[in-house]
C-alpha cells in the first residue's frame, strides 16, 4: 500500500529534500522549539523518507522518553545523581548564596538569554533631572565649587571649615535621605549628578560628598532601620549633625569581607538588659575620624541564645556612637596624598544596648544581606558618577590644551599622534556618560542590578584610569609639574582609589561580573543548582530540559546570525543604530552559547579559571556598555552632532568583544572538542570579525570635535563646574582656549590670503602686520592674536618653587595651619550634642559623639586639640 503524499515525497530531488531538512532543522534550532515540535518534524521526514517500522519503534521510544514528563524525570534523576558524583555543579557558600541573591536581574539577564529584547532595551527609563536637582547642581553645587582650590586642598590634607560648614548646611550629606525625614530625598541621577560635578572638580571633595550618600548608616537605616532608629538618626545625618562612617574592612578580610574578624557578643548586664559587647580592629573607612557615628559590620555570636537564634548568627551590622567608650580614632591613612578622611578605626570591650542593631534584634545576622543588597545598586552610580565625572573634566582640559599648546607653528591637536589619545578620552567620555545615565534610571526605577553595577564600577573606573593617562600624555610637561596650576595631576594621583574600593577591580572582573552573572543571570543554571541542592527531581527537570533548549537555540543562533554577520536579526530601530543592534543580537547569541559549553565543560571548575571568566566578563560588559550608548543616542534624538561618537564607541565595543572572543577560542578547553575550537572557530572568528577598532578619519573626527568652542565640547561635558574668571587654572585655561580659537580663524583668513597671492608665503604670525595694512583682518582681529599669544603665553607657564620653599614643605600636605573639618561645625555640633536618653526612643544610646574632643571655633582664638594620637576614648 502507498502511503498518502509519498510519491510526491519520493520524486522530490535528493539535494531538494537535503536542503528542506536542514532548512526545517535551522528554523526549529533557531526559534528554540519545543522538543514535541522537534518530534513532529522528524516524524514527517521518517515518513517522508519511507522509513521502515524497526526505525520507527526506537524513534517512538525517545520521543515518549523526553516528551512524557514523569518518564523523563527518571532520566533526570539519574542525571542528578551523575552530577552530584562529579561533583559537576559548583558548590555555594552561605555568603555566596546572598551575594547571588542580593539585587535583581536587569538588562544583563536579557543579555545573558542570547536572545535579547531591544524593544525592552530600549524603552527603560533614561533619567532627566527634577527642577530642584537641576537648581541643586546650578546652586550650592556651583557654589561649593567656588569655594575648593583643590591645590590648597592638597596642601591642607583636608577641605576647608568654611565648605565643610558650608557643605552641611545646604544639606549635601542628605542627599539620599526623603524629604520626609529632612533630606533632600535625591533620585539616583541626581545624586550621581552631584557627585560627577563635585568630583570632577575636586576628588576630596566628591568622595566627602559621596561617602554619607552611599553604602552606610544612611542608607541601611532606610531600608533597615527600626522607626525609632530611623526617627532619631536620619534627620541628624540629613543636616550633618551627625556625620556618618561605615566600617567594613579589615587587616584579614578585604575583598573577602565574609572572613572578618571583628565579632560582637550578646550578654546580659546585671540589670538584666541584653547588650553587645564589640571588637575590632578596621582599616581604609572613610570620614572615621571625624565621624559621630559609626556603621560597624562584625561576626555576632549568642553563646546563651537570648536572641533565640542560635549561637552562632553570622554578620551583623550596628550603629555605634563614635565617643563611645573604647572606640579608638583620631588616626588617618594617606590614601596616595589624596585629601579625604580615609582612617583606621579601633574598638575594645564597646559596650552598646541590642538595639544599637541596625534593624533591632531582628536585623540579628542579617548584616551580610543588607551590604550585598545595598551594594547591589550603590556601586552602580556613585564611583561610575566619579569616574565620568573625570572623564568629562579631561575631555574639556585635554581637548582646549591641544588647541592652546602650540609646537612646530602648529596646535598640537592637529597631529594626528595627539589625535589618537584625544579620540579615545572624548570616546570613552560619551560611552561613561551613557552608561551612568542609564543604569541611574534602573535604580530609579526600583531595579537593584547587582552584575551591572559591577560592570559599572569596573569598566567605567578602568576607562577613567586610561583616558587620564592620555590626558597626562597630552598635557605632558604641564601635566607633570606640581603646583596649584596642574590641571590633571592630582587626578592622576587618585586613580588607583577608585580601582582598588567597593571591590579591586581584579576580583570585579574575573570574579563578579561573569562568576555571579553565570549563576544570577542566566535563565537556568540558578534553578538547577538549586533543584541539586534541594533533591527536588521535579524542579530540576524542568530547569535542565529548558537550558537544553536554551544551548541548541543560541548554538542556532549564533550559527545563522555569524554567516549572515547579524542580518538575520531585527532592530527596534531604523537608521544609523540598526546595523549595530543587530550585530548586538549576534554577538549577544554567541556570549550565551559559548558561556553554556564552558559551564558545561568545566562545570563548578569554571569559578577558579578567572582568565577564561575574565574574557567573558569583557564580552558581557561592553555589551551592557554598547546597549546603554544605543539608548542614548536613541533617547537623545539621533543628534547628528552624536552620530560619530555612536559609530565610535559600537566600532570599540565590537572591537573589545571580538579581542575577549578570540582568547576565549583560544583558551578554553572543551573534552573531545579542543581541536574544533582551535582549528574551526577560531580561525573563523578571525575572518568573520564582530569589528575593529574605529578607523584613524573616525577617530580624527571626534577629536577636532572637542577642540572647537561651543557645540560638541559642551554638550559632551555638560553639567562640570567651569569656571568664568580667570583666577582659578581651569578658567584660564578656558579664556586662552576661547582667544585661541577665535585666533585661529585669523589666521585662516591670512592662508587664504596666501593662497590667493594677496601675501608673500610666510607663517601667518609673521605677516600680521602686512595683513592689517593690507585689509586682510581688522584691527579688532589683529588685537584677538595679540590677546590670544598673552594667555597662551600665561597658561603654558607651570608652577616653580624657591629651594626654600620646596625645602620647607610649601608644596607638600599639611602646610597650612587650617583645621579643616575638625575647625567646623560638622566636628562641633556632633561632639556638643548630648540628648537625655528619654528623647532617643527606645533602645537608642545617648552618646552621639563625633570621636574626636571638640574644638572651638577658629575665631575664638583658642588652639584645638591635637588628634594626631589615638584617642582611647573618644
Amino acid at each position: 500500500m502507498t502511503l498518502p503524499f509519498f510519491d510526491a515525497f519520493a520524486s522530490m530531488p535528493t539535494l531538494g529534500i537535503a536542503a528542506g531538512v536542514l532548512l526545517v532543522t535551522f528554523v526549529l534550532g533557531y526559534t528554540g522549539a519545543p522538543l514535541w515540535l522537534w518530534a513532529v518534524a522528524g516524524a514527517v521526514g521518517l515518513y517522508g523518507g519511507g522509513a521502515p517500522t524497526w526505525v520507527w519503534i526506537p524513534y517512538g521510544v525517545l520521543v515518549t522518553v523526553f516528551n512524557v514528563g514523569p518518564i523523563r524525570r527518571l532520566v533526570s534523576s539519574s542525571l542528578m545523581k551523575l552530577m552530584e558524583a562529579l561533583q559537576f555543579l559548583p558548590t555555594i557558600s552561605e555568603t555566596e548564596q546572598t551575594a547571588i541573591d542580593a539585587g535583581s536581574v536587569w538588562m544583563d539577564g536579557e543579555l545573558f538569554s542570547g536572545n535579547p529584547d531591544f524593544e525592552k532595551t530600549l524603552n527603560q527609563l533614561y533619567p532627566e533631572l527634577t527642577d530642584e536637582e537641576q537648581a541643586f547642581l546650578d546652586g550650592p553645587c556651583e557654589e561649593v565649587c567656588g569655594m575648593v582650590d583643590d591645590w590648597k586642598v592638597h596642601q591642607r590634607g583636608d577641605l576647608s571649615a568654611e565648605t565643610w560648614d558650608y557643605l552641611t548646611e545646604q544639606g549635601f550629606f542628605g542627599l539620599i535621605i526623603p524629604e520626609e525625614q529632612g533630606g533632600l530625598g535625591f533620585s539616583a541621577a541626581g545624586r550621581s549628578a552631584v557627585v560627577q560635578k563635585l568630583g570632577a572638580h575636586s576628588v576630596p571633595l566628591g568622595i566627602t560628598v559621596m561617602v554619607p550618600n552611599s553604602l552606610g548608616p544612611g542608607e541601611l537605616l532606610m531600608h533597615y532601620g527600626t522607626e525609632d532608629q530611623k526617627e532619631y538618626y536620619l534627620p541628624r545625618l540629613a543636616d550633618g549633625d551627625i556625620l556618618p562612617a561605615f566600617a567594613l574592612t579589615e587587616p584579614n578580610a578585604g575583598s573577602d569581607a565574609g572572613s572578618m574578624e571583628s565579632y560582637g557578643e550578646v550578654f546580659k548586664d546585671d540589670d538584666g538588659e541584653l547588650k553587645l559587647r564589640l571588637n575590632w580592629e578596621k582599616r581604609y573607612i572613610s570620614l572615621a575620624a571625624v565621624s559621630g557615628v559609626l556603621g560597624l559590620a562584625f561576626k555576632l555570636h549568642d553563646p546563651n541564645n537570648h536572641l533565640g537564634k542560635g549561637e552562632e548568627l553570622g554578620i551583623t551590622c550596628a550603629l555605634v556612637p563614635t565617643d563611645a567608650d573604647g572606640v579608638k580614632l583620631g588616626r588617618r591613612h594617606d590614601p596616595l596624598g589624596v585629601a579625604f578622611y580615609n582612617c583606621p578605626t579601633e574598638g575594645e570591650d564597646v559596650v552598646l544596648p541590642i538595639d544599637a542593631i541596625i534593624g533591632g534584634a531582628e536585623g540579628a545576622g542579617e548584616g551580610w544581606t543588607m551590604l550585598m543588597d545595598a551594594l547591589s545598586a550603590g556601586r552602580g552610580i556613585m564611583l561610575p558618577a566619579q569616574a565620568t565625572g573625570g572623564g568629562k573634566f579631561t575631555t574639556r582640559v585635554a581637548g582646549a590644551h591641544a588647541a592652546v599648546r602650540e609646537q612646530f607653528g602648529l596646535s598640537i591637536g592637529k597631529f594626528e599622534g595627539i589625535e589618537e589619545p584625544l579620540a579615545r578620552i572624548a570616546g570613552y567620555t560619551y560611552i561613561m556618560d551613557a552608561a551612568r545615565r542609564y543604569t541611574a534610571g534602573a535604580v530609579d526605577s526600583g531595579e537593584k542590578p547587582a552584575v551591572v553595577s559591577a560592570i559599572m564600577k569596573y569598566n567605567t573606573t578602568e576607562m577613567q584610569r586610561d583616558l587620564v593617562n592620555d590626558g597626562m600624555d597630552i598635557l605632558a610637561g604641564n601635566g607633570i609639574s606640581r603646583g596649584p596650576s596642574n590641571l590633571l595631576g592630582l587626578a592622576y594621583q587618585a586613580l588607583p582609589i577608585s580601582i582598588t574600593v567597593e571591590g579591586a577591580n581584579i576580583l570585579t572582573r574575573t570574579m563578579m561580573i561573569f562568576g555571579q552573572g553565570a549563576i544570577r543571570c542566566h535563565p537556568y543554571a540558578l534553578k538547577e543548582i538549586e533543584a541539586l541542592m534541594d533533591g527536588d527531581v521535579e524542579k530540576f527537570d524542568d530547569a535542565f530540559w529548558s537550558h537544553v533548549r536554551h544551548v541548541v537555540r543560541n548554538g542556532f543562533r549564533a550559527f545563522g546570525l555569524s554567516l549572515t554577520r547579524g542580518r538575520l536579526a531585527s532592530s527596534p530601530v531604523s537608521g544609523p543604530a540598526a546595523p549595530y543592534y543587530r550585530k548586538m543580537a549576534w554577538a549577544a547569541a554567541s556570549f550565551a552559547f559559548f558561556a553554556d559549553i564552558a559551564m558545561g565543560s568545566l562545570g563548578g571548575a569554571l569559578k577558579r579559571k578567572e582568565k577564561i571568566t575574565g574574557r567573558f566578563a569583557d564580552i558581557l560588559s561592553w555589551m551592557y556598555l554598547g546597549t546603554a550608548v544605543l539608548t542614548r543616542f536613541e533617547k537623545e534624538g539621533r543628534d547628528p552632532e552624536q552620530e560619530p561618537f555612536l559609530h565610535w564607541s559600537m566600532q570599540y565595543a565590537f572591537a573589545q568583544m571580538q579581542e575577549a572572543f578570540e582568547g576565549l577560542f583560544e583558551n578554553l578547553k572543551v573534552p573531545g572538542l579542543t581541536w574544533l575550537l582551535r582549528l574551526v572557530v577560531a580561525p573563523w572568528a578571525r575572518i568573520n570579525t564582530f569589528g575593529s577598532m574605529p578607523d584613524d578619519d573616525l577617530g580624527g573626527t571626534i577629536a577636532r570635535a572637542i577642540q572647537e568652542k561651543d557645540g560638541t565640547r559642551e554638550w559632551l561635558t555638560k553639567d562640570l563646574y567651569v569656571p568664568d574668571t580667570m583666577d582659578q587654572p581651569l578658567g584660564e585655561l578656558e579664556n586662552a582656549f576661547r582667544l585661541s580659537r577665535d585666533a585661529y580663524h585669523v589666521g585662516q583668513k591670512i592662508k587664504d590670503a596666501i593662497r590667493d597671492g594677496c601675501l608673500p608665503k610666510k607663517r601667518p604670525h609673521q605677516l600680521l602686520d602686512e595683513a592689517r595694512e593690507e585689509g586682510v583682518i581688522t584691527d579688532e582681529e589683529y588685537e584677538i592674536v595679540h590677546r590670544a599669544d598673552e594667555a597662551r603665553e600665561r597658561y603654558i607657564q607651570v608652577d616653580e618653587f624657591s629651594l626654600d620653599e620646596y625645602r620647607q614643605g610649601g608644596m607638600f600636605p599639611g602646610s597650612p595651619t587650617e583645621r579643616g573639618a575638625l575647625a567646623s561645625g560638622v566636628v562641633q555640633q556632633s561632639g556638643s550634642e548630648d540628648l537625655p536618653a528619654e528623647e532617643l526612643g527606645d533602645g537608642i544610646p545617648s552618646s552621639m559623639g563625633d570621636g574626636a574632643p571638640s574644638v572651638s571655633d577658629s575665631d575664638s582664638g583658642e588652639e584645638p586639640t591635637d588628634r594626631s594620637e589615638p584617642n582611647e576614648s573618644a
